[in-house]
């Protein structure tokens, strides 16, 4: 919720900002708004009418009577639209809708292979969205946006990839372009990992305004949620940890001379090649995670020592940012303890105790549908943005 409050000097505020005082669902009646506000009863009514004609409100049933007629209560109206959540791994799709609450109505997995390029998976997951809206809700005529997360750095003002190293062909394509000429709705993209951070705090973590996700996968990245904000920095790179150099720590079996970045050391494309390098037969991260799990104490090891040197970069991010919660996703950590006890180990050690003396690191626990959700929140924060609102109602 956004308070409005009014100060000598400043805009009186529109629909747009009164809508902001109802999205946390609690209904309110018009002399509410009008005490929280400050404005006066009969402007109120004006506001809350024209959000009413827009159907983000709704009647929400009566107040308690103090004498005469109980007043109407009216409250945030999530399904006024519905929106289209697609999160796009190396080797899967899952597509959503959502309503503007962010709530998923439905949802759907398929095998998609980004390597397929641009125009061949974007028209594939458009059109399993627009069959999955079909169903779930009768259409298409209700869509206000949607969201679509990638699996690589994103230039997000214009939604173009940006020498995404797993998606070959996708380099500065037009995202939103390209999916605009079969929806015509705002478009929003971003990298997989900041839209993981915004679901993982929405389903998670709701009252924490400072968090770092971190994804320990095929590759690394993290997304920085500080002051309650996704921070996306000034092109949209903010949050790549995978290509920080690991500072060198006389705890690690590697020699001095060895620098590299945490990607190159700390992977699970790292930890399946030392395993190699052992004689272990190990392909990729499934491999990795499946050996611990079967208790292969060369696996585990070298699981820990990625969390150790995953924990070096955090120990700076800590100290820089002073996060709440640190959380852990990402199919390594899916192998159990192991990364997450590496990543404390150092993380508590080599920050400065007034940052870690809170400090929460723990393991994803949203699951498979944070992407999608984390990319549906992101199109809320256009679409019910006062902006956007104040448009929607001048619309009628």
């Amino acid at each position: 919720m956004v308070d409005v409050v009014r100060t000598a000097g400043a805009p009186t505020p529109g629909a747009g900002e009164i809508f902001q005082i109802l999205r946390d669902g609690t209904a309110r009646t018009k002399a509410e708004l009008a005490a929280i506000t400050g404005l006066a009863r009969s402007t109120v009514s004006t506001r809350v009418d024209a959000l009413l004609a827009a159907e983000l409100v709704a009647p929400a049933g009566e107040a308690a009577s103090t004498g005469g007629r109980p007043p109407a209560r009216i409250a945030f109206n999530p399904r006024a639209g519905v929106i289209l959540a697609i999160d796009l791994g190396a080797t899967h799709a899952t597509v959503a809708v959502a309503d503007l609450a962010g709530h998923l109505l439905a949802t759907r997995t398929r095998t998609q292979d980004i390597a397929e390029g641009p125009e061949v998976v974007l028209d594939a997951v458009i059109a399993e969205g627009l069959s999955l809206l079909e169903s779930a809700d009768g259409g298409a005529d209700r869509l206000v946006g949607i969201g679509i997360g990638v699996p690589g750095p994103v230039e997000h003002e214009t939604g173009r990839p940006t020498n995404p190293p797993i998606m070959p062909g996708w380099d500065r394509f037009d995202i939103p372009g390209h999916v605009q000429r079969l929806c015509d709705v705002p478009v929003l993209v971003d990298n997989d990992v900041n839209i993981l951070a915004l679901g993982e705090q929405a389903l998670s973590w709701p009252a924490v305004d400072d968090l770092v996700f971190v994804k320990v996968s095929t590759g690394i990245g993290s997304g920085i949620i500080s002051g309650g904000a996704l921070q996306r920095g000034a092109q949209g790179s903010a949050g790549d940890m995978g290509h920080v150099q690991v500072p060198y720590s006389r705890d690690s079996p590697r020699p001095p001379e060895d620098e590299r970045d945490l990607e190159a050391v700390a992977s699970g494309t790292a930890i399946a090649a030392e395993l190699r390098a052992q004689g272990i037969d190990a392909a990729g991260s499934t491999e990795v995670v499946e050996l611990v799990r079967a208790g292969n104490a060369a696996a585990i090891a070298a699981t820990r020592q990625a969390g150790r040197e995953v924990g070096e970069v955090l120990a700076t991010v800590v100290n820089l940012l002073n996060p709440s919660i640190i959380v852990i996703g990402g199919s390594i950590s899916r192998a159990g303890e192991h990364l997450l006890a590496g990543v404390r180990e150092v993380v508590y050690r080599r920050s400065i105790p007034l940052a870690t003396q809170h400090l929460g690191i723990v393991q994803s626990r949203a699951g498979s549908t944070a992407g999608v959700l984390g990319a549906a929140i992101m199109v809320t924060q256009l679409v019910l943005s006062p902006a956007a609102v104040e448009a929607r109602t001048a619309r009628g």
